[in-house]
């Protein structure tokens, strides 16, 4: 059983323990909390540095100690604060950069609320799980045979056949049905290709419709979009050895994965809104009258300090986009500032609560967006960017990739 080792405060007396707890065994984890007496707390605390007024952050940091000096036997970390609290929220932080420079443990962070559930929780801890029970497959650097991978997100489903470490064959279709997108996303990927799906070795399976998809087609993986999408975009960067960061600006969530030798060791996910989204871009395009393949050619022509296009909110962001045309604004003007804006908001919401290593691969349908990549390297002061071939199938090759280490075992 995959052992978790929780650094938290707050968690008992709110009534999010059990969701944690109910949240790890559904993935056949198990909560463990590293023990500290009054002597090592001070001790740890001591060492550590950091000024804190709670008690409950002292123990976090005698926790964390612990797990460092190798007291405490851990396969992972979860480290959550409560949202209120500005002191756990700089504390969350700062252990989990030391937790990272001195062990090898894939680390979480969270924000809870008193209202927090299980299924707010799952996909982390799902990740966190298989990330500790695959890492042998997650290390794979070719995929072998003849494998399909299918990535059900929330906005498009993409279908990668891969065969011998080369993409064969695609399909890319909006998500509507998710069962019928993934027949017909599979027909288009094995079209010209000489196979039907009885040829197929292995089928990886990831995404919002995965266990839906999974169970149609009994999968022989189905398995979260963190870890799977992270070892597709260091596949496809050929970058699966030293560290990267890995960017996926989706069309309902963002996912930021740090990435080590091809093992994620750290991931953030969500927003606060669809304002820093993919999907934010889209009704921007629509509403410049232009296809959302041209609005990346469009933003790189504008200057966006000519439109203000920043707030958190979807809304108030069309609203802004809106009165910025009708000042006069250009096109060009405002395809940037929106780019920019949802650049920003990213940067601000997830890459801040990370350490970002380049080189920063980002993925994902938007990262055909080229406005968009330009305004993410510039906001992190001009970083490498990485979008490699195939970015926007990243989820489909990472499925395809990681099944053929279990159909050729």
């Amino acid at each position: 059983m995959v052992k978790i080792a929780q650094i938290s405060c707050g968690t008992d007396y709110s009534g999010v323990q059990k969701e944690i707890e109910r949240a790890a065994e559904t993935f056949g984890a198990e909560i463990v909390i590293p023990e500290a007496d009054l002597d090592y707390i001070d001790e740890a605390y001591g060492k550590f540095g950091f000024n804190a007024a709670s008690s409950g952050i002292r123990l976090m940091i005698a926790r964390a100690m612990s797990i460092v000096e190798g007291k405490a036997d851990a396969d992972a970390v979860f480290i959550a604060t409560c949202f209120r609290c500005a002191e756990g929220a700089l504390l969350r932080n700062e252990l989990r950069r030391f937790i990272q420079q001195n062990t090898k443990l894939p680390v979480v962070t969270y924000s809870f609320t008193e209202r927090t559930k299980a299924d707010e929780l799952f996909i982390r801890m799902e990740a966190l799980s298989t990330i500790v029970a695959r890492k042998s497959l997650l290390a794979r650097e070719k995929q072998e045979g003849l494998t399909l991978g299918i990535d059900s997100g929330s906005t498009t489903t993409k279908v990668v056949l891969m065969e011998d470490n080369k993409i064969i064959g695609t399909g890319w279709l909006p998500t509507t049905d998710v069962i019928e997108n993934a027949k017909v996303g599979t027909k288009d990927a094995l079209e010209g290709t000489g196979y039907k799906q009885s040829d197929i070795e292995g089928i990886g399976v990831t995404g919002y419709g995965r266990l839906t998809i999974g169970k149609y087609l009994n999968a022989d993986l189905v398995q979260e979009e963190l870890s799977v999408n992270s070892k597709g975009a260091v596949y496809l960067a050929d970058h699966q050895k030293g560290e990267a960061t890995v960017l996926d600006i989706g069309g309902m969530d963002n996912k930021v994965i740090t990435v080590n030798d091809g093992i994620p060791d750290n991931f953030t996910m969500g927003g606060i809104c669809a304002g820093a989204s993919g999907r934010f871009l889209e009704i921007t395009s629509r509403r410049l009258g232009v296809d959302i393949s041209e609005l990346g050619p469009l933003a790189l022509k504008g200057n966006h300090k000519n439109a203000l296009l920043n707030s958190y909110c979807i809304v108030f962001g069309i609203q802004d986009l809106v009165t910025s045309l009708a000042a006069g604004g250009s096109k060009q003007d405002v395809a940037s500032a929106a780019c920019y804006s949802v650049a920003e908001q990213v940067y601000e919401q997830q890459l801040q609560e990370i350490d970002v290593r380049e080189p920063l691969i980002q993925v994902g349908g938007t990262s055909l967006i080229e406005g968009l990549v330009d305004a993410v390297s510039k906001t992190l002061g001009n970083i490498e960017v990485i979008v490699p071939e195939y970015s926007q199938y990243i989820g489909a090759v990472g499925s395809a990739l990681i099944v053929s280490g279990l159909s050729t075992k």
